[in-house]
């Protein structure tokens, strides 16, 4: 009888959703997100443990997770996948044309990727952290509107989430609360008056959650290191951005790519005198030249191919052709405006 009765459920609720133009995707009887793993480094897996809880937001938590379910947008066959890339300057620097000798890595990253198949847009703006390219109309929330299933968010924040505190940031009113907590508090906005500031690893989960409610695919990046270096050696961050943005993963089931660390590898290999020298311009410590742009994107894919079950991977070419130098001039920038 019991059988009987949950196949009638299983039919009522499949009837419900082709009325209203969604797929029937199964049931369960606990509420998932994705795939229970987070890339915690280089080829290494971790599963989030069984019974594991966290405080997301009532967006995703409760009835509105269960209906998630079963109630994923409707994948339509004819689109063409589209890999959007959001951050700040160190992923689109400027107008994204080098005119300062200065290049993001999600200048490159298209190459890559098998256009034909994919599509590669660069919606990084420069001096944005979590909080303000999240509430910002013509940065997030445009993005959003354009995610279709089958889509792909390549996040990155964090060098402009610590500015100051939420409450005395009166210099770019960007900062965030330091950690992965739940905690708010009132943060100065531009003009006067404050509002509710969240954690950086609150903002990274909210884009997470938002991403896969409209079907697309969230992968966290942690940030690129710096240029600063400890008796001739770099050290990767564990301890603040990249851990945090690891748990914010984790916590979601969202893919997590390490680049900190695997960017932190390679400048050990070349040494403190060669990345200064080829992947900084001359008095920078944080935006990298076109030469440290491309290592960044390298790295950027050899941790996507490192995840598993991510299907990210099959759009990528075999043999990507990446120019040696700057593939557009001062004032020709390539991305989405």
């Amino acid at each position: 009888m019991k059988s009987l009765s949950k196949s009638w459920m299983i039919i009522t609720v499949a009837a419900a959703l082709a009325l209203a133009g969604c797929e029937y995707t199964g049931m369960t009887d606990t509420p998932a997100r994705g795939p229970s793993f987070a890339k915690t480094g280089a080829g290494t897996l971790a599963a989030t443990p069984q019974g594991t809880t966290d405080a997301s937001p009532p967006l995703a938590t409760g009835p509105a997770a269960a209906a998630a379910v079963v109630a994923l947008p409707k994948k339509d066959p004819n689109h063409k996948p589209v890999l959007y890339c959001i951050g700040d300057s160190t992923m689109k620097n400027g107008a994204d044309n080098g005119s300062n000798g200065q290049w993001g890595y999600g200048h490159m990253l298209h190459y890559y990727f098998d256009e034909t198949r994919i599509t590669v847009e660069n919606d990084a703006v420069g001096g944005t952290s979590s909080r303000t390219f999240m509430k910002t109309a013509n940065m997030w929330p445009r993005v959003l509107a354009k995610i279709q299933p089958g889509d792909f968010v390549l996040m990155q924040f964090g060098h402009n989430d610590n500015t100051g505190t939420p409450q005395n940031d009166t210099l770019r009113y960007r900062s965030t609360i330091k950690g992965n907590g739940d905690e708010v508090v009132d943060g100065v906005i531009q003009g006067g008056g404050t509002e509710p500031v969240h954690s950086f690893g609150w903002y990274m989960r909210q884009y997470c959650i938002q991403t896969r409610e409209k079907g697309g695919t969230p992968i966290v990046v942690s940030f690129i290191p710096r240029n600063s270096w400890q008796g001739g050696r770099k050290v990767a961050d564990t301890t603040s951005y990249s851990l945090w943005a690891q748990q914010a993963a984790e916590q979601e089931h969202a893919f997590f790519v390490p680049l900190n660390k695997l960017v932190t590898d390679e400048y050990n290999k070349l040494g403190q005198q060669r990345v200064t020298a080829e992947m900084f311009p001359q008095g920078e410590s944080t935006h990298t030249t076109w030469a440290g742009a491309v290592l960044n994107a390298q790295c950027v894919v050899a941790g996507i191919k490192e995840l598993k079950d991510c299907p990210l991977k099959e759009y990528l070419v075999a043999t990507p052709k990446v120019p040696e130098t700057p593939d557009v001039t001062a004032g020709r920038g390539r991305g989405a405006q």
